[in-house]
């Protein structure tokens, strides 16, 4: 398997690690994206959209706790 490095600013490997990605990782779930839904949306229209994945996390860390709480 050939190998491909991509190089790409701190602020980008920083904004990645935050959420948990590698940048391979952000490519392949974006490629999943636009083969599930039929559209090919550009990286540019990708990093405009909201953080739905993230959003939904939130939600589910506030009801974890919000049940944890409610049960203690």
């Amino acid at each position: 398997m050939a190998t491909t490095t991509i190089q790409v600013s701190r602020e980008v490997c920083d904004h990645l690690a935050e959420r948990g990605l590698s940048l391979g990782q952000l490519a392949a779930d974006r490629e999943v994206v636009r083969r599930q839904i039929g559209i090919d949306l550009s990286d540019e229209e990708f990093d405009q959209a909201p953080d739905v994945l993230g959003n939904i996390y939130k939600i589910a860390a506030e009801k974890a706790r919000t049940t944890r709480d409610t049960a203690a």
